[in-house]
């Protein structure tokens, strides 16, 4: 194999009993006289080569080899796992890797992946978590630790959840980190994830593993302590303060802290950060409960099939946006926490009933249903309702959320004339006028692929 630096190389395969492949990067400046750290990324979407480009510049800077399984999420976590280890002890026996520096990191479903790679693979020694809190805390082995960072928006459901799993990670001695950042996508930008690899690098320094480097410490805790001033000026106390709190983790090891001890001693004192951090704590329990009344709620109408309170729902999302849309910035994060909550609940019992021996018709239309109230831009749950009803000959329902669809702006003719169960239902007069109507022209013909 021809190994190429400074381009990603895909689907490179694996010569094992159980086939597998993989895509690499190796830095441009790549040499076999020297070991490297490598970064193993997991995209559980099949999107292994967009998910090593986000990482390129970062490795380029940070002197890593990068790597991406192909997994995905149809299959077993045992066969994911054993695929990932077959992997990785083929790059070890290819590349030159130091083997006390092999991490791995995802976004989403691939951060709640990774979490569990160190776990099941000694020899994973910490991971990046994007937007994913720990899959299971009690798997945590305190004779097995590795370095979790945590990289998550105040507006993600998972940031609560990632503050709950720090306090376990700091009582069970695992050095970890959790970033903050702004926005509403998973992926955050490029910085953080330079920053993710030089904690890395600057702990594989404390542990001796790596010889230190003063001058890349030294630059490193500058940047930080210009974050953290930045974010106090700018009036973001409890960012700041947290903020503080994880460079302590970050520098113990290298400098002395005193300075930063007495930085925070005074913030916390603030009057300003003490009004903040009181009504940050108030969002946070009026959080707690509202997400113990929507599990139990949502649970007892999925299996009641409850369509009737489908009106309520559509209720509380009014109540939500007014949280979201409010002058309170806590309670607008906690809005938006609250919708991916609600998000992943329905999902995840959607995959519960789908998963049964039987599946139940009427909570899974339900969920469909509910999702549409929950995302009401996203048209596959529409989709998915009308051919689930036109399948009962539910005509009616069908039509309904068609031409809600409709006027949320579907335009997609190909897709709605291929939708599976729905032969029956395109040959009706109703649907055929509704499609003129909305998109100006109806085909009473079956599309054949």
């Amino acid at each position: 194999m021809v190994l190429k630096k400074g381009e990603i190389m895909d689907s490179i395969p694996v010569q094992d009993s159980i086939p597998s492949s993989y895509s690499l990067y190796l830095p441009r400046d790549f040499s076999t006289e020297k070991e490297w750290p490598l970064l193993v990324v997991f995209d559980l979407e099949g999107k292994e080569r967009q998910a090593l480009s986000i990482f390129k510049g970062p490795a380029e800077k940070e002197g890593y080899i990068l790597a991406a399984p192909k997994i995905n999420d149809t299959v077993s976590l045992t066969s994911n796992m054993i695929a990932t280890n077959t992997v990785l002890e083929d790059i070890v026996s290819l590349l030159p890797i130091q083997r006390e520096r092999i991490y791995s990191a995802g976004a989403a479903a691939g951060g709640r992946f990774v979490n569990l790679v160190p776990i099941f693979i000694k020899g994973v020694k910490g991971v990046i978590s994007m937007g994913a809190s720990m899959t299971n805390t009690d798997l945590l082995n305190v004779r097995q630790p590795f370095h979790f960072i945590g990289i998550v928006s105040k507006n993600d459901y998972n940031y609560t959840t990632m503050l709950e799993d720090e306090s376990i990670l700091d009582r069970y001695k695992f050095p970890n980190q959790v970033l903050l950042h702004e926005g509403m996508s998973e992926w955050p930008d490029i910085e953080y994830l330079e920053k993710g690899l030089q904690l890395f690098t600057l702990a594989a320094m404390g542990r001796k593993l790596i010889p230190k480097d003063s001058n890349y410490v030294e630059k490193a805790y500058l940047e930080d302590v210009t974050k953290m001033n930045r974010l106090k000026n700018s009036g973001q106390l409890i960012w700041a303060e947290q903020y503080l709190g994880e460079m302590m983790s970050m520098y113990g090891a290298h400098k002395n802290l005193d300075s930063l001890r007495e930085v925070q001693k005074e913030l916390r004192r603030d009057k300003q950060f003490r009004a903040m951090r009181r009504a940050e704590n108030a969002a946070f329990s009026k959080e707690i409960l509202l997400k113990e009344n929507y599990q139990y709620d949502m649970e007892e109408d999925m299996f009641a099939h409850n369509f009737k309170n489908l009106g309520w729902w559509n209720y509380q999302m009014t109540e939500i946006d007014k949280f979201i849309n409010g002058s309170n910035i806590h309670e607008q994060e906690m809005g938006h926490r609250l919708v991916g909550f609600l998000n992943a609940l329905a999902e995840d019992n959607i995959e519960l009933v789908r998963s049964g021996e039987m599946v139940d018709e009427d909570a899974l239309a339900f969920l469909y249903m509910l999702k549409t109230i929950l995302e009401p831009d996203n048209f596959e749950f529409y989709l998915k309702t009308i051919s689930l009803s036109a399948k009962n000959e539910d005509f009616g329902t069908a039509l309904f959320y068609l031409e809600e669809a409709f006027k949320r702006g579907f335009k997609d003719k190909d897709k709605l004339y291929n939708l599976e169960d729905t032969a029956l239902l395109r040959i009706t007069p109703e649907f055929n006028k509704m499609v003129e109507k909305y998109l100006n022209d109806a085909r009473y013909d079956i599309i054949e692929d």
